[in-house]
């Protein structure tokens, strides 16, 4: 009894034998990852640049990039199983978005179906309980989410088939059965998104489009167009997280392609959406594009 009571201590104790991580990245060729260095480390800076009062999407740019950019120049590509705390941050900062997205449309329904009731209901006071909130509801997520992996034991393989950790990917890694894991994993981010998205946003954006079907042709394209930027970012968001947990348990090339998405490309191309739908800033693109070809039709006409 005693000797299979040392041998079972010291199985446990070999569950535990994973210090660290191999990231394998996007691709092993060595051109690819040059190229992935270059342009990656200009959207990041584009990103910090464009996105100076926006801390989600810059901090959601930087809790990996920076990491996958260094890896790529100096080909370590090795994480330690604390420096896995990734898995924190992303759900940490994308529970948040998600109820500053959710708050953001409840604004636009308020504004558009309420406008005489904006002001008492959309106050500076609940502004601040959005903001608190948010935080506290991407703190909670987060933790419910680490403390399952933090206490899983990794025996090898140590090779993460991924840029960063996140939690489908290091689930495999370990040395029990995750089913149940998984799919509490998928129920706390998969299905939830795809709940919040078909019951929150969808029908606050068709009670707006019905809304506006009464009003002047100049007041609902505007308001369409501000409608149109909002459900273009949450889509960019929840469809790839979407897509992920929900078939976590199976590894697929695109949940690569869907991570660069949501890590690299929706941060960048928030403000440009919301921008772009700024009549201002569209008159201003115009007059410039004009001026471009009026100056180049007179550089042919002095060439010739």
């Amino acid at each position: 009894m005693g000797f299979h009571l040392s041998v079972r201590t010291m199985d446990v104790a070999n569950k535990s034998t994973v210090s660290e991580f191999v990231l394998l990245g996007l691709s092993n060729s060595w051109k690819l990852q040059m190229f992935f260095f270059m342009v990656f480390s200009l959207f990041y800076v584009a990103t910090m640049v464009s996105n100076r009062l926006i801390v989600i999407d810059m901090s959601l740019a930087s809790f990996a990039i920076p990491k996958m950019i260094t890896d790529y120049l100096t080909g370590h590509k090795t994480i330690s199983f604390d420096g896995c705390n990734q898995i924190f941050f992303l759900h940490l900062f994308t529970g948040t978005e998600i109820i500053f997205l959710m708050a953001m449309s409840s604004d636009r329904y308020i504004a558009i179906c309420k406008p005489l009731h904006y002001a008492s209901i959309i106050s500076p006071q609940m502004c601040v309980a959005l903001v608190v909130f948010s935080w506290v509801v991407g703190v909670t997520h987060s933790m419910s989410q680490v403390m399952f992996a933090l206490t899983l034991p990794f025996c090898g393989p140590n090779e993460v088939d991924s840029f960063f950790c996140d939690l489908p990917v290091v689930f495999q890694l370990a040395c029990v059965d995750t089913y149940v894991l998984g799919l509490f994993m998928i129920s706390t981010s998969g299905i939830i998104n795809c709940l919040v998205l078909l019951f929150s946003f969808i029908p606050f954006y068709v009670i707006v489009l019905v809304t506006i079907r009464n009003r002047s042709s100049k007041g609902s394209s505007k308001v369409l167009s501000t409608c149109t930027a909002h459900f273009i970012v949450v889509f960019m968001f929840f469809g790839p997280f979407i897509f992920i947990y929900m078939w976590s348990l199976t590894s697929f090339l695109v949940d690569k392609i869907l991570s660069v998405f949501y890590t690299i490309f929706t941060p960048i191309l928030n403000p440009v959406i919301y921008t772009l739908r700024n009549q201002e800033v569209k008159t201003a693109m115009r007059k410039l594009k004009n001026k471009l070809l009026n100056s180049n039709k007179a550089t042919l006409l002095n060439y010739f």
